[in-house]
């Protein structure tokens, strides 16, 4: 029982310290997930709005 009774003041000093490791790792997870999911909309978006402007190009360019 002695090993015990001075290895869980250490546990117990180390608990916040994991915690918060294991928040900011939640946080910056998430962080970065969401910048992923930005930029594919982004990237679509910006194949869409290119993909409009060459079909009206094309539809201009028929049309004279």
């Amino acid at each position: 029982m002695g090993w015990w009774d001075s290895l869980w003041p250490v546990i117990a000093a180390l608990i916040p310290s994991v915690g918060l490791l294991f928040l900011f790792a939640v946080i910056m997870k998430r962080i970065v997930e969401a910048d992923r999911r930005e930029r594919a909309a982004e990237r679509r978006w910006h194949a869409e709005r290119e993909a409009r402007a060459k079909k009206s190009d094309e539809s201009d360019n028929t049309k004279t």
